[in-house]
């Protein structure tokens, strides 16, 4: 399940990457339906997990502010239209994953997932972004978010 939710992280950065751009572009045909449903079957023989790439996708859509919330006070000299639009993508998804997906993604494994698609897909330093923002993301949302539960 493991190397098939990496896929699946893939098919949802592919998916909120292409989103982005075409309605940057002013592309008024594109629906994220159409281009999820094909990246999907694109790999279909392949990705096990659909329900999983969907709620990525659903849930960084749906969200975006909330995440952009979340990552404009970690990375302040960077405001959120200048960060790459890769590594913003990978931003949100991994946000989403700490702050919504802790009942099947752990933690380390949502941070080291996003490391390694800014690494695939980033620039040379898009790693080391990510990895700092995430690291304080985690303090700030997942241990926040028990510090919480526990008073």
């Amino acid at each position: 399940m493991a190397s098939n939710r990496h896929l699946g992280r893939i098919i949802a950065l592919q998916t909120l990457y292409e989103y982005e751009f075409r309605i940057q572009c002013n592309d008024s045909e594109v629906t994220i339906e159409d281009v999820l449903s094909r990246n999907l079957d694109r790999y279909s023989d392949t990705v096990e997990d659909k329900a999983f790439v969907e709620r990525i996708v659903r849930g960084v859509l749906d969200n975006t502010a909330d995440l952009d919330a979340i990552i404009q006070p970690i990375a302040p000299e960077w405001p959120i239209d200048q960060i790459s639009r890769i590594d913003r993508s990978i931003l949100r998804m991994a946000i989403l994953e700490l702050r919504d997906f802790g009942e099947i993604v752990p933690p380390k494994v949502a941070i080291n997932e996003a490391v390694e698609l800014a690494k695939a897909f980033g620039s040379d330093n898009s790693s080391k972004f990510v990895n700092g923002v995430l690291g304080t993301a985690y303090r700030t949302v997942v241990e926040g978010k028990d510090a919480h539960a526990a008073a």
